[in-house]
């Protein structure tokens, strides 16, 4: 089997350059909040229930389920509402 690779070297004008940048940033944060509500909750159930830990910490509700694909999908999207 022969199997072929091609490259292709983009040239971008500055304003395609920002605009590539704009989405990128954009993406970065959006990975980042995602993780960051994931290792938020998990790091809430680490500690047992009846003690406290000396430093400060972001607590949870224990309800509060475990931030999925769907949850972070309708997060998702009450931000693209929420920020145009």
């Amino acid at each position: 089997m022969l199997t072929l690779t091609y490259e292709y070297k983009l040239k971008p004008t500055p304003e395609q350059v920002e605009a590539l940048e704009n989405s990128l940033d954009v993406c970065r944060r959006v990975w980042n909040y995602a993780l960051r509500e994931r290792k938020d909750w998990i790091a809430s159930r680490k500690c047992s229930v009846n003690a406290c830990s000396m430093r400060g910490e972001y607590i949870m509700a224990a309800d509060s389920p475990y931030p999925g694909f769907v949850h972070q999908c309708k997060s998702l999207t009450q931000a693209k509402q929420a920020n145009p």
